[in-house]
């Protein structure tokens, strides 16, 4: 029997491929190999999806990638969430420093969208058949060899996959059976956060409120529906984690009461279950991301500081790589190697630049020369264009 070519070349390197982690990584990535016609399987430690994360921002970048993986979700993350048009800066006074007007669409071509995690999650999800994410799948350990990989879950479970891709997190246990590196690196800045259906006054004018006291900062983000996320930050060289919901309520509390009213009452009108408290954690690069058959995306791959909001947009553009290497490749060894030439430089300067802004936040206002204004700036501008203006198809050269 003949067989056509260009029939050939379009079967995809690999049949079967297991996800580890139902966030929107793993979603993204779902449904960015499934377009190639593979078969994925997503599986996730959570007994169910349920509402929880924070509230998030979707830059230029990370929605040019997801509209290039699942076109038209962009539109529906915007009836989702809430595109920014005007942000505002204050202290904790409440006074107001500056307000400015969102130049993300003008500048980059898309705007920028704050969006609740799980509504998020919820979208990614809504593109894929359900039956192929396997809730309540703890991994608690994978081995592989030249034909396959075969990936083992709590309750003496397992499955068998041509590839494994950990998209579990900044405590991925993928990544640790691969490097042992242990516990993240805690970065001297604790969280406390929650999304709270609660309309706050200043969303009369902004749809993004940042205020900054004294080694500390508090964010106010409009989600979208009604909701609204919260999230205060402060410098803490040491970190303890409270023993109760009620403890980490008057926690965070006791931190605000110098601050003005209206921002101690967004946390006294949140039930003290849905505070999250935990300290901002990241990971040194790793020299690659792959081994065998498995390899990793994301926070797994290069979990880095909120500062700059980058974590959720570098995971999508990884989908995106990581199903183009599938399709322009001639073996799955090519086809991960390629996505690691894609991915790790970028994504190491990105971890990089948000260490170093998480620590900026605590930084004192010092007065800066015109000179030494305009050239960071400068450099800022050169930065920013690099990173929103980043595109499907792009080149990687900063």
């Amino acid at each position: 029997m003949n067989i056509n070519p260009t029939e050939k070349l379009s079967q995809p390197i690999v049949e079967k491929v297991a996800i580890v982690g139902a966030g929107p990584g793993g979603l993204a990535a779902a449904i960015a190999l499934r377009s190639q016609g593979i078969d994925v399987q997503i599986y996730e430690k959570a007994q169910e999806f349920r509402p929880a994360g924070t509230g998030l921002g979707l830059a230029p970048n990370g929605l040019n990638f997801l509209d290039a993986i699942a076109p038209g979700i962009v539109e529906t993350l915007k009836g989702s969430g809430c595109e920014v048009h005007h942000t505002v800066l204050k202290n904790f006074r409440g006074e107001t420093i500056r307000a400015n007007a969102s130049k993300y669409q003008e500048k980059y071509g898309q705007p920028l969208v704050t969006v609740w995690w799980y509504r998020l999650q919820q979208v990614l999800a809504s593109r894929l058949p359900s039956d192929i994410v396997h809730l309540n799948h703890r991994c608690i350990g994978f081995e592989q060899d030249e034909n396959g990989v075969e990936i083992r879950f709590d309750g003496e479970k397992s499955v068998y996959a041509d590839l494994l891709i950990g998209a579990d997190g900044v405590n991925s246990v993928i990544r640790e059976i691969l490097f042992g590196e242990g516990k993240p690196n805690y970065i001297g800045s604790m969280c406390w956060r929650a999304v709270i259906k609660y309309h706050h006054e200043l969303f009369n004018d902004y749809e993004l409120v940042f205020v900054k006291g004294n080694q500390q900062f508090m964010y106010l983000l409009n989600v979208g529906g009604g909701y609204m996320s919260w999230i205060s930050r402060k410098f803490s060289p040491e970190y303890s984690l409270c023993h109760s919901a009620d403890e980490v309520k008057s926690r965070i509390l006791h931190e605000l009461a110098d601050w003005d009213e209206s921002f101690q009452v967004v946390v006294q009108a949140t039930p003290a279950e849905q505070i999250w408290e935990g300290p901002i954690c990241d990971r040194p690069p790793l020299t690659h991301w792959s081994q065998g058959r498995v390899t990793l995306l994301g926070d797994a791959a290069h979990p880095m500081a909120p500062a700059m909001g980058q974590g959720a947009n570098t995971t999508f553009e990884d989908a995106y790589e990581l199903r183009e290497c599938f399709s322009q490749s001639a073996n799955l060894q090519e086809a991960l190697t390629s996505y690691e030439q894609r991915r790790m430089q970028r994504t190491e300067i990105i971890q990089a630049r948000s260490a170093l802004g998480e620590m900026r936040y605590y930084e004192s206002n010092t007065v800066a020369s015109n000179g030494q204004r305009e050239q960071t700036m400068s450099v800022n501008d050169d930065f920013h264009k690099w990173l929103y203006d980043y595109k499907p198809s792009a080149t990687i050269k900063f």
